[in-house]
C-alpha cells in the first residue's frame, strides 16, 4: 500500500509527506482521525473538505476493480471530523450486484467503525443513481453534503430531488442510528459469537432478517460486518461485502483469513447463498452459517 500511496502522492510536497506520516501511524489503514485531521488542516492552512479532496486518489487505491478497471475513491466525514475512506470493490466470476459502490464502502466502513452520523460524503465522481439512494438511507440525510473536485457543498437531495426513502415507509430508524435486535450471543466459539452482535446490529427495518458476518485472521484478528437495508431494496449492502470492505480498507490480506461465519435470523430472506457465491469466487474459506 505504501508505494501505491507514493506513486499518487509525490513525496517532494509537504503535504504530501505530512498525509503519508499520518498514515503509517495506523499501519496505512483508510481512517484519519479528527485529531489528524485538525493537525494537518492547520498546518497547511486548507479545509477539511479541501484535504478529503486531495486525499480522493490515496482512498482510490483502495479499490479492487476486476471487472472496470476504473477506480473510484471517497471519504465520508463524521461528526467530529473523523475521515472514513472508501473505494470502489468489484469481484470477478460472480454476479456483477456483488459490487461495492465507493460511497458504500466509506459510509459502510464509517459505519463498522462506530460512527453515528455523516456530514459529507467527498468523492472523485458524481454519485450514481445507485448511491444516492444509498445515501438517502442515512441517519440526517436530509444534511449531507456531497462535494466533488468541480462542485462542493451540494446537499444530497440536489442530486435526488422528490426522493423516496424510509420515511415513505414509515420507518423511523435509518442507517448509522442504533438499532439493536436482542439475539441471543452465548456460544462457546467466539467468532459465532461476534457474528451473532454483528447481526444484532444490522440495518434491516424492511425484511426484518437481520445477518452479520465476523472473519477470523491468521493472527487471531477479528472483523465483523453487519447488513444496510435500503427502502429501494437493490442499493442493500450484505455483511459479508461490509465486512471484506473493512478487511481491505484496513490493509489487512484475504490469504491471512482463516474461518468465516455468518449469523442470520433468515425472517423473509437469505444472504448465505449469495455469501457462499462470493466465497468461492475469491477462493476464500468456506461459509459457516448459523441460524439466530
Amino acid at each position: 500500500m505504501l508505494e501505491l500511496i507514493k506513486h499518487v502522492l509525490p513525496q517532494d510536497v509537504a503535504l504530501n509527506q505530512a498525509i503519508t506520516e499520518e498514515l503509517e501511524q495506523r499501519q496505512y489503514a483508510g481512517f484519519l482521525n479528527y485529531r489528524q485531521v485538525e493537525k494537518l488542516c492547520q498546518k497547511f492552512e486548507i479545509t477539511p473538505v479541501k484535504l478529503a479532496l486531495h486525499l480522493l486518489p490515496v482512498a482510490a487505491c483502495y479499490s479492487h476493480t476486476a471487472v472496470s478497471h476504473f477506480n473510484v475513491g471517497a471519504i465520508a466525514i463524521g461528526e467530529a471530523g473523523d475521515f472514513y475512506f472508501g473505494a470502489n470493490q468489484e469481484f470477478a466470476d460472480t454476479a456483477i450486484q456483488q459490487t461495492i459502490h465507493a460511497e458504500q464502502s466509506a459510509i459502510s466502513h464509517a459505519w463498522l467503525r462506530g460512527e453515528k452520523c455523516v456530514t459529507d460524503v467527498v468523492v472523485n465522481y458524481t454519485p450514481c443513481g445507485h448511491c444516492r439512494q444509498f445515501m438517502n438511507e442515512l441517519h440526517k440525510a436530509e444534511h449531507l453534503k456531497i462535494h466533488l473536485p468541480h462542485s462542493m457543498n451540494n446537499p444530497l437531495h440536489n442530486y435526488l430531488p422528490d426522493a423516496f426513502g424510509p420515511k415513505d415507509l414509515g420507518i423511523a430508524v435509518h442507517l448509522l442510528a442504533k438499532e439493536p435486535h436482542y439475539l441471543n450471543i452465548n456460544n462457546a466459539d467466539e467468532l459465532i459469537n461476534q457474528a451473532v452482535f454483528a447481526a444484532s446490529q444490522a440495518h434491516c427495518p424492511y425484511s426484518e432478517s437481520p445477518h452479520g458476518v465476523a472473519i477470523q485472521f491468521s493472527d487471531g484478528a477479528i472483523i465483523t460486518g453487519r447488513y444496510a437495508e435500503n427502502a429501494a431494496f437493490n442499493p442493500s449492502l450484505p455483511a459479508l461485502q461490509t465486512a471484506l470492505n473493512f478487511v481491505y480498507l484496513n490493509n489487512k490480506k484475504t490469504e491471512e483469513i482463516q474461518r468465516i461465519v455468518m449469523a442470520e435470523r433468515p425472517v423473509k430472506l437469505s444472504h448465505k447463498t449469495m455469501a457462499e457465491q462470493l466465497l468461492c469466487a475469491l477462493n476464500l474459506p468456506p461459509l459457516e452459517y448459523v441460524k439466530v
